[in-house]
């Protein structure tokens, strides 16, 4: 499934308490967005609350935007993104041999192997 960073402004800041009332309204927007396949992954919020940036999971933009009208929260822009890992290239340079005078960086941990 596409994963999506959607940008959001809240001029007045965002306002969401950390109580039951914070809690239940998060569980009222997770419930409308399952609804239409759309999964809130983390936000992340500037310093001065006036901005947010949450990374969701859903089948395309449109559905983010219904379920933000649903959810009464704006939308600035929604970007399409992938991840980028810099340890699965730090691990990859840990494989060659580095001179005396390079520094070899290594993940900090290994993926597990599955076996069936």
């Amino acid at each position: 499934m596409p994963r999506y960073v959607v940008e959001r402004s809240f001029p007045e800041g965002l306002s969401l308490p950390t109580n039951i009332a914070g809690a239940s309204k998060c569980v009222e927007i997770v419930n409308t967005n399952a609804e239409e396949g759309v999964t809130w992954l983390h936000s992340y919020v500037s310093a001065d609350h006036t901005r947010t940036y949450c990374v969701y999971d859903a089948p395309n933009p449109e559905a983010i935007r219904q379920v933000a009208r649903r959810n009464a929260l704006p939308v600035d822009q929604i970007t399409e993104i992938s991840v980028l890992n810099p340890y699965f290239y730090l691990s990859m340079a840990g494989a060659t041999r580095a001179s005396a005078n390079r520094t070899v960086y290594r993940a900090p941990w290994k993926p597990f192997r599955y076996f069936l």
